[in-house]
């Protein structure tokens, strides 16, 4: 196992005051077999008068916090230690045919119900016409779930652009299918409606992913960044992870800290102000450290 300390800042700055900011976030890293939690602390600046965590629907940990205090400037910053391994079904389970893989013919799996949430359509994943084709060239008959999944990741990564600024929030999946150009979150929207069009369940995970310098090079302070993931449901093993950006079965180098339908369920920072303010910036620094590599 990996042990890191990940820091993560999102920075706001308004023309204005602001005299309220209500905000929620999904900062924590989560405590999974392969993954711990060590520490967590968030700090909210300027102080939030309201700072209060829960978990939520799928059991991530999910913060709000509320400032009444003016401000032209919010921060906030996340700071956690977390121990992480390589956490991946058995062989046995991943070599099940993978239409015996669909939650609805497996209602026998304790979690078969929890996991067919997972095969609907969401509000950032529709399943337009051509991503079922699409799917099925990797998923054939009886094919095994693991290497059919396999497969469709690297399909994935290689059919699509990786190209910053080149989408939105708001970009659909047909979209992304006609420009195949995104970021990891489209990369990861595509997958996941190609697993939901065979009534396979697919959720998308938010996380971080450790970077590593080149050899002889320095590592840079700020230089990883929010990631995201797929995750496919498999019968009696719990879920494989995958990352379709970087064509690579997730190992110890992604931390994870939640996991919904789509992107809107784990955002990682959101909120509503009230100001005369008409515009703003923000600024996003992500820092995933190994102890063992700090200085």
């Amino acid at each position: 196992m990996r042990t890191y300390r990940i820091q993560h800042s999102t920075t706001y700055t308004y023309e204005a005051d602001v005299t309220a900011s209500y905000g929620q976030f999904h900062l924590r890293p989560r405590d999974l077999g392969w993954q711990r939690c060590l520490s967590h602390e968030i700090t909210v600046a300027p102080g939030a008068d309201d700072l209060f965590v829960h978990d939520d629907l799928y059991g991530n940990a999910k913060s709000y916090f509320h400032v009444t205090q003016p401000h032209r400037e919010l921060v906030v910053t996340a700071v956690s230690h977390v121990e992480v391994g390589v956490g991946r079904p058995d062989e046995e389970h991943l070599a099940v045919p993978w239409e015996q893989a669909r939650p609805a013919v497996r209602p026998e799996q304790p979690d078969a119900w929890s996991a067919t949430d997972f095969t609907f359509p969401s509000p950032y994943v529709e399943v337009p016409p051509g991503v079922e084709e699409y799917t099925r060239q990797s998923f054939t008959p009886g094919r095994p779930l693991g290497e059919a999944a396999v497969e469709l990741m690297h399909r994935v990564h290689d059919d699509f652009t990786y190209k910053f600024g080149s989408t939105s929030v708001g970009t659909t999946v047909s979209t992304l299918l006609e420009r195949r150009t995104g970021v990891c979150q489209d990369f990861s929207h595509v997958m996941l409606s190609g697993l939901r069009s065979l009534g396979l369940a697919g959720r998308y995970v938010s996380g971080y992913l450790a970077t590593r310098p080149p050899p002889g090079k320095p590592r840079l302070v700020g230089a990883d960044a929010s990631h995201a993931w797929v995750g496919c449901w498999v019968p009696g093993g719990g879920w494989l992870y995958l990352d379709p950006t970087n064509a690579k079965v997730i190992d110890e180098s992604h931390a994870t800290v939640a996991y919904g339908r789509d992107y809107g369920d784990v955002l990682p920072v959101k909120g509503v102000i009230f100001t005369e303010s008409k515009s703003s910036t923000m600024k996003v620094s992500v820092d995933m450290a190994p102890l063992d590599l700090q200085t």
